[in-house]
């Protein structure tokens, strides 16, 4: 039976929804139904959050043919895919199993249809893949998911790209960054607990909804969502988190580690339009890899449950 951790039922509690955390427990299990696996098997994308060997917290995108996310029972997930080499968490993917399993989050979104599923769960390495043992699946709604729809590289531009393929690391947002950050309309985040048990979720808006204070530093709302509270009950307890910002029409990757701060001041809140809550998200290292997915998404059609950024 599913329940609720010490850091998920403190941020419920406060936020004064504890009722209707109780109620969105159904959606939480810890197997994959029919209809799940039938989606996860059309998918060309998932986001993977895990911790590295520093301890500290990432989120990437792994990418394959559709068919690359089986389901060989309800218990199990197998993807056909690793990191980069030039991903933070390649070591930690391509040893899992050899070092002990990694704890993983992950979610799968298909913007064409504004559908996500989250599974979190314990990874080894399977050939060039993962395999893992979920313990959680979670039924998410399709509130602020921008639509897109996507087309793959052919084989003979996607080696051309990735021949051309550069890193670049740093401990500050890059000007360029910092545009692509405050104009983004969606971005992904990886948690993990005081245990290490890992989470990944997505956050939408209209471009701006998450501001740049500072190379160092960005905030962005909390809006309405189930009541589950799974990231920022993980934040309660371990501040890490790792962000992934992904550029849908180059396909390239932004990623973010660093350490997060809820804000539950009322007058500051009130300041932004819909949200319930702010982040602020101190940036403590960046990496951005260029050409890491051969997908290329078209213009965003965007939620219209996204609030109005001021």
């Amino acid at each position: 039976m599913a329940t609720y951790h010490s850091g998920e039922l403190a941020v419920q509690q406060r936020a004064a929804l504890t009722d209707q955390a109780r109620f969105s427990l159904g959606g939480i299990g810890d197997s994959v139904p029919a209809v799940a696996a039938a989606f996860l098997a059309e998918q060309p994308m998932i986001v993977v959050g895990s911790t590295d060997r520093a301890g500290r917290v990432w989120a990437t995108q792994l990418t394959g043919a559709p068919g690359f996310l089986r389901v060989p029972d309800p218990r199990t997930l197998v993807i056909d895919a690793l990191p980069l080499p030039e991903d933070p968490l390649s070591a930690v993917m391509a040893q899992a199993g050899a070092e002990g399993p990694a704890r993983i989050g992950m979610i799968a979104i298909e913007p064409a249809t504004r559908r996500r599923m989250r599974m979190n769960g314990t990874a080894v390495r399977d050939g060039g893949g993962l395999r893992v043992d979920l313990d959680q699946v979670i039924a998410n709604c399709p509130k602020y998911i921008q639509k897109r729809d996507h087309h793959t590289l052919p084989p003979s531009e996607e080696a051309r790209a990735a021949g051309a393929r550069t890193v670049t690391d740093g401990t500050e947002l890059s000007a360029a960054q910092h545009r692509a950050v405050s104009t983004a309309d969606t971005f992904f985040i990886a948690t993990a607990s005081d245990r290490g048990d890992a989470d990944a979720s997505h956050r939408g808006g209209n471009p701006g909804f998450v501001r740049v204070l500072s190379p160092t530093l960005l905030r962005w709302p909390d809006y309405v969502g189930n009541a589950m509270f799974l990231t920022l009950g993980n934040l309660m307890l371990n501040p890490a988190a790792g962000l992934v910002v992904p550029d849908w029409e180059t396909g390239s990757t932004l990623q973010l580690t660093g350490t997060t701060r809820i804000v539950w001041d009322a007058e500051e809140i009130a300041r932004v339009p819909g949200a319930q809550r702010l982040v602020e998200f101190s940036v403590e290292a960046v990496r951005e890899i260029s050409a890491a997915s051969p997908l290329r998404w078209t213009a965003p059609g965007y939620s219209r449950f996204n609030p109005p950024v001021a």
